[in-house]
């Protein structure tokens, strides 16, 4: 699978390493600046791994299904945000990497691990709540 994803031009050397941020004009500052004033977006969440993994994301560095990082449609790359199930109250910060997701109803894509972690792996979809946090931030915020 890999031959074909180089010639596909899908594994290009230049990208950053797996989980690295991107250093790029369009990503979201760090340190305080990263705060947001808005309020809590509210769907359905989804998560991709494998079929993925290794791929160039939208932000061109390679997607990894075992880094805590996210899609989402119209947050800045490198944002970090805090992903909330609607169900256990339980919550995970991840990293805007990717666009996505693409299918009608749901406001994020999570990776496999940030899947995992959130105890949404087995179901497939869950409900959540999306907020920006300050970047570098490996917590939610309490309720």
């Amino acid at each position: 699978m890999d031959a074909a994803l180089a010639e596909a031009g899908l594994l290009d050397e230049e990208v950053q390493p797996l989980g690295e941020p991107v250093d790029a004009p369009w990503a979201a500052p760090s340190g305080e600046s990263a705060r947001y004033e808005v309020a809590p977006e509210t769907g359905l969440a989804s998560w991709y791994g494998p079929g993925f993994h290794r791929r160039k994301t939208a932000s061109g560095e390679r997607f990894d299904m075992h880094a805590m990082t996210a899609a989402h449609p119209t947050l800045a790359f490198g944002t970090f945000i805090c992903v909330r199930s609607q169900i256990t109250g339980r919550g995970v910060v991840v990293r805007v990497n990717d666009r996505g997701p693409h299918a009608r109803g749901r406001i994020v894509d999570l990776s496999r691990a940030a899947a995992i972690a959130l105890g949404l792996h087995g179901l497939g979809l869950k409900p959540v709540e999306v907020f920006p946090v300050a970047n570098g931030e490996s917590t939610c915020p309490e309720e």
